[in-house]
């Protein structure tokens, strides 16, 4: 039987809005609406709640957007029809256009005449079809900081479109700066995810995780699925995450190890080395995307515990066994903990990335209560749910410990300050 939660998941996941343009796909300019704005009737009553007004318009500006993204729709639905007569470099010249004509009407300049002409020169050294590898990545390259420049001022509705284009043409750099700078509606996460999922695009998915504010419970159950027990060519995939974790790992000893650095930034490159080791060494590149996961603020408690619930034998297994190295983590290293000004500080992105011991517990309560059965009937998870409870018990009463040592300093300070 459906329960609720999936009913209404199922209902939003079905709503294509993307088939359906938006009068006003993006907030609109305050020019030019307000200062002509008056009431319709000279004297109206001042006890009424709602009083009719005239001369709201939006501004022209806005006008012209609005119709160039109706017009670009338009044209990029028909050419998604027959994808075999699409190809990349027509989709990014096509997309090109519309973004620079967007940069014009806000005031933001593209390609300069003396590109175009190197262009040209090129051609005629070159040929048009070497030339056209050359430049070919280059111009995808100018498309992704357009995005980034003027890709808000699309519409939802037409970055979805865009994003589908994206995914079925395997542009996957454009896909990530979509999804970087929040361009894809989050009517499109049940797309996005399934399509990665199935593409194998490991580093992507953990991208959106990074990014995504309301992911579903299916969605989450994809992700899961997916790391949880993935396949030989999924983990062939992670390696861009494995090297990411690897090079700010190495990036944070380097700071350590610099004499020049401040002796604020080193201790604080010192808590990074450390938490960044904890939560490299030992986990594998599956386990190493799961921690996005884990470490995320935005996911939904309901959603996941659903997600959870869904999982099966051998998916808890591989969840439990990974939990249970990051209890046995922060019993060894009780020095790694949270290090907020990483980031800022020393551009340390990851730290923000990996699992507190509260996310790991609470993700251990989800995990017993969604699948209480299941754990019982796993004989060969048992010792690992009793090697779990004993560095429970054993960080419990270290940290009864310290609220205690805590509690007397406390006092101790408030009586120094009365004497």
């Amino acid at each position: 039987m459906t329960s609720l939660l999936e009913a209404i998941s199922n209902s939003l996941a079905s709503q294509d809005r993307v088939d359906s343009h938006s009068d006003y796909p993006f907030p609109l300019s305050q020019d030019g609406i307000f200062t002509n704005v008056k009431p319709k009737v000279e004297s109206p009553n001042p006890g009424t709640l709602i009083n009719p007004i005239t001369g709201w318009e939006i501004s022209g500006s806005d006008a012209e957007l609005i119709k160039l993204g109706k017009s670009f729709s338009s044209k990029l639905k028909s050419k998604l029809k027959d994808t075999n007569r699409f190809d990349r470099g027509e989709f990014v010249s096509m997309l090109k256009q519309f973004l620079e004509k967007i940069g014009e009407k806000v005031g933001v300049t593209g390609e300069n005449e003396e590109m175009k002409d190197l262009v040209e020169n090129t051609e005629l050294l070159m040929g048009k079809d070497v030339a056209g590898l050359v430049w070919g990545d280059k111009a995808c390259s100018d498309v992704q900081k357009l995005v980034e420049k003027t890709g808000v001022l699309m519409g939802r509705d037409v970055s979805g479109l865009v994003l589908k284009a994206c995914v079925r043409l395997e542009m996957w750099e454009l896909v990530e700066t979509l999804v970087s700078n929040s361009l894809v509606d989050h009517s499109l996460n049940g797309y996005l995810v399934s399509s990665l999922v199935e593409k194998q695009r490991s580093d992507l998915l953990c991208v959106v995780i990074r990014q995504a504010s309301d992911l579903g419970a299916s969605e989450l159950l994809s992700i899961l699925k997916y790391f949880l027990y993935p396949s030989k060519e999924a983990v062939s995939t992670m390696v861009k995450v494995r090297e990411e974790w690897d090079s700010e790992a190495l990036l944070a000893i380097e700071k350590v190890s610099k004499t020049e650095v401040s002796k604020k930034s080193k201790v604080v490159a010192e808590e990074a080395s450390i938490l960044l080791m904890v939560a490299h060494d030992g986990f594998s590149p599956s386990e190493l995307c799961l921690h996005y996961l884990l470490a995320s603020s935005d996911v939904d408690e309901v959603m996941f515990s659903s997600a959870v619930s869904k999982l099966n034998g051998n998916e808890m297994r591989s969840f439990v066994r990974y939990l249970s190295k990051w209890m046995k983590k922060y019993e060894r290293f009780p020095q790694a903990g949270p290090c907020p000004k990483t980031a800022s500080m020393l551009g340390l992105k990851l730290c923000d990335w990996v699992p507190k011991l509260e996310d790991v517990t609470k993700c251990l309560g989800v995990i017993i209560d969604e699948n209480f059965s299941t754990l019982a009937l796993h004989s060969d998870l048992h010792e690992e749910l009793k090697a779990v409870e004993r560095v429970a018990d054993g960080l419990a009463s270290e940290s009864k410990l310290c609220c205690f040592v805590a509690n007397v300093a406390e006092r101790l300070r408030l009586g120094d300050a009365r004497n």
